[in-house]
């Protein structure tokens, strides 16, 4: 009888294969994207709208003013076009590999470029964007706050910024100890709901208004390079519109799959419905505000909007409810990978008290940065170019061409090559745009002061 050879890892060993994949599998189980594959089609559906319909919405009537009637509308279509063909890559090739689940964007990477250079590829631009979110959803959550606070008790003492953002954090330690991505689909669905309501706000209060007099719709800047750097930020705001690519396998991943049926089925037939009510919010708002207001729209529609001040109010009550949901959609594949690296890399035993430091940790330090950073959400349309471009236009195409290798001249191959060459145009002139930004709001930016800084939404 063969004895058994101790297999080896980091701080312990083990005396079989057996008992190595055993441990992992318990780990897997524990972990928040891979320990409940019970999700339905239309958790698919909810979970996209929250995570593809952010504030930002708000902001599109003022990117149009920006672009112009033309290119406005036309690179609107074209955004929801291309991130919809390359989100259907990226659901398609979550069990690219058969009897095997890509539960995780840097899974996907790992298997086409490599398991190091996947990693590196794939990992940092990923948390620059879901990091990154949580401490912009943190900042305008708080915004919303206070212009709630602002509008139903004008006669109260104002507050600043920080203790709404406070305030609005607070929430999130509690949120944040729901263990799975299902738990939180609650809270995902109570979001979708919120941003279909506010966006219907937005665009329905706009036409009650009707085309405001003198309106003009020509460009806003008077110079010509004004123009051109008005052109990129705006372009890269409407991109930035489409962010759900972060999280799209590990939604899946909570799917349960068979031969028969396997999970692409109804996690595609939850885009499409989630699709088509980010048509129902994105275009309505964008070209209703633009008619609406035309070059005097604010960067918040919302804040144009000022009557009546009871649906105001409650439109920004609506945005508070849906960026809770939001960061916890954006939290959780960033509390997988911490809860990942503390159990399997540093071989920390997976218990609750682990999880109730590492979460609150994250959310203490996206709190630290939203309160100690104002502008941070123009440094993101800086450096959120670099994130929202690749993993949401180009990306997932180019993981395409290398796996499925489509022939050349068809139909795959240029559908492909054009979302590539349109994200890394975005990519580049994204951040221009971006850039030009911060200088300018750096320039009439005080530290130290009675007022806050008015702040852009995603």
């Amino acid at each position: 009888m063969e004895s058994e050879v101790p297999i080896y890892g980091k701080n312990n060993y083990y005396n079989s294969a057996e008992e190595r994949l055993a441990e992992e599998r318990a780990i897997d189980d524990w972990l928040p994207i891979t320990s409940s594959r019970t999700a339905k089609w239309w958790f698919s559906a909810f979970h996209n709208v929250t995570a593809i319909v952010g504030a930002g919405v708000l902001s599109l009537p003022y990117a149009m003013s920006q672009l112009g009637w033309g290119p406005g509308v036309s690179f609107l279509v074209l955004s929801w076009l291309v991130t919809l063909y390359s989100l259907w890559q990226m659901v398609e090739m979550h069990e690219l590999v058969p009897g095997k689940r890509f539960d995780r964007y840097h899974e996907l990477g790992q298997h086409a470029f490599g398991h190091k250079l996947g990693l590196w590829i794939v990992v940092p631009v990923q948390l620059v964007v879901l990091a990154g979110l949580n401490i912009v959803y943190l900042t305008t959550g708080g915004i919303s706050l206070q212009k709630f606070h602002n509008l139903v008790c004008e006669k109260c003492n104002k507050m600043r910024l920080t203790y709404f953002i406070l305030i609005f954090s607070s929430v999130h330690f509690v949120l944040s100890q729901l263990p799975t991505f299902n738990s939180i689909s609650g809270v995902s669905l109570a979001a979708a709901v919120m941003s279909i309501s506010y966006s219907t706000v937005a665009w329905a209060a706009s036409i009650e208004k009707g085309v405001r007099t003198g309106v003009e719709y020509g460009y806003k800047s008077r110079t010509t390079a004004g123009t051109v750097f008005n052109f990129f930020n705006a372009l890269g705001s409407m991109a930035f519109a489409y962010g759900g690519h972060n999280v799209v396998m590990e939604i899946q991943a909570t799917m349960p799959s068979t031969p028969h049926r396997p999970s692409k089925k109804p996690m595609w037939k939850g885009v499409i419905v989630a699709y088509v009510i980010v048509a129902f919010c994105y275009f309505p708002v964008a070209i209703v505000g633009y008619w609406a207001f035309g070059n005097d729209v604010n960067e918040n529609i919302l804040i144009t909007l000022d009557q009546p001040k009871w649906l105001i109010a409650m439109a920004n009550m609506f945005v508070v409810v849906h960026l809770v949901g939001s960061y916890q959609l954006y939290a959780m594949p960033v509390f997988d990978m911490i809860e990942a690296v503390l159990t399997k890399k540093l071989k920390l035993k997976p218990t609750w008290y682990l999880r109730f430091i590492s979460r609150n940790t994250y959310v203490a330090f996206t709190t630290f940065i939203a309160i100690t950073f104002p502008f941070f959400n123009a440094l993101l349309g800086f450096f959120g170019g670099f994130g929202f471009a690749p993993t949401t236009y180009f990306l997932p195409s180019i993981v395409w061409l290398m796996v499925h290798k489509p022939r050349v001249l068809s139909f795959s191959f240029w559908a492909c090559w054009f979302c590539i060459i349109f994200g890394v145009l975005l990519m580049i002139v994204g951040p221009i745009g971006g850039l030009r930004q911060i200088i300018l709001q750096a320039k009439h930016y005080k530290f130290y002061g009675e007022s806050d800084p008015i702040l852009p939404t995603r």
